[in-house]
């Protein structure tokens, strides 16, 4: 027998009620009554899974025979994400060797002797510099390492992905990389605290070497992070050009400022960004904690095995070749 029946929305927005009045007391109460208005909102899908390319190709199979090339891992105190990145690079057909910032000081690696360099996530020097700031402030302040990042990201055999706190100290490092002086600083949440969420994400039509065949694809993908908000020193440094890889999306697949779609207030709704020539890859999302589907709170059925990220380091190893 049916005893009781009422729409979602109205029963669902009585039992976020007190937890709506808390989020506007200790956060910012614009972006808690944005979360809120979500509710009831018809037009909100979710996350979902709109592709450009076939999730289950291996683009990088052709090269899988032909040697494992050294894709250096790096590292600094308090970063956290690099077994995960390891694992979807060796998966990708390279061999994923750890460097951390003292094997670069003291002369143990070097990074002439690789064209692959990722930078991870996590916190490192506890973003007490600002998220980033320190990592790079020990590549700034340091002349000879200066000079050898210099060397690596002038070299154009290379590429690089820096992600979350990797994507802030790389940002920072933006003017020593070839076509990316207008990237933004990242900066404190608006929602002034840290978002750990599933969000939507609208690749573009993006010069990234490592979006090759992605391009207007749309999936959603983890994002963990304090200071994630895009800052431009002037206003007119927003290019919406081949250099904007990616943006946090609504369920009509359109960028957005609104949170939490957009979960740290970035303006232009930026998520990611490339150089110009597409060989330096910056992003705070983490498509390295869902190479594989099974990682994935929500998957789409036709994803098989990985997730349509795997693609993202798959085109690492087609273009080194």
């Amino acid at each position: 027998a049916l005893f009781y029946q009422e729409p979602r929305a109205p029963l669902q927005r009585t039992w976020s009620a007190t937890s709506h009045a808390m989020h506007a007391l200790r956060d910012n109460p614009i972006c808690a009554d944005q979360e809120y208005a979500l509710v009831q909102d018809d037009a909100h899908r979710g996350v979902f899974s709109e592709l450009s390319f076939d999730p289950k190709e291996d683009v990088s199979a052709p090269y899988l025979n032909l040697a494992r090339p050294t894709m250096a891992v790096l590292r600094e105190q308090g970063v956290n994400g690099q077994l995960e990145m390891a694992a979807a690079f060796d998966q990708a057909g390279f061999t994923a060797v750890d460097v951390t910032m003292t094997d670069l000081i003291e002369d143990r690696f070097d990074l002439g002797s690789v064209q692959g360099l990722v930078a991870c996530g996590g916190f490192s020097y506890g973003d007490v510099l600002g998220a980033g700031e320190g990592w790079a402030k020990s590549i700034l302040f340091n002349t000879r390492l200066y000079d050898r990042f210099s060397d690596f990201f002038d070299r154009t055999d290379t590429f690089a992905l820096g992600v979350c706190n990797g994507c802030q100290m790389m940002s920072t490092l933006r003017d020593m990389i070839p076509g990316a002086a207008h990237w933004p600083r990242f900066v404190r949440n608006e929602s002034e605290q840290f978002e750990a969420r599933y969000s939507q994400i609208r690749i573009g039509q993006t010069r990234s070497v490592l979006f090759e065949g992605m391009q207007g694809s749309l999936l959603p993908v983890v994002v963990a992070h304090g200071e994630g908000r895009a800052e431009y020193s002037q206003v007119g440094d927003f290019r919406a050009d081949h250099t904007l890889a990616m943006q946090y999306a609504d369920g009509q697949g359109q960028p957005t400022d609104y949170y939490p779609l957009n979960p740290n207030g970035s303006s232009n709704a930026v998520a990611g960004l490339c150089s110009d020539d597409g060989r330096v890859t910056i992003m705070m999302p983490h498509p390295e904690r869902m190479f594989r589907s099974s990682t994935a709170s929500w998957r789409a059925p036709e994803w098989g095995h990985y997730s349509p990220w795997m693609r993202l380091f798959q085109n690492a190893r087609r273009w080194v070749g």
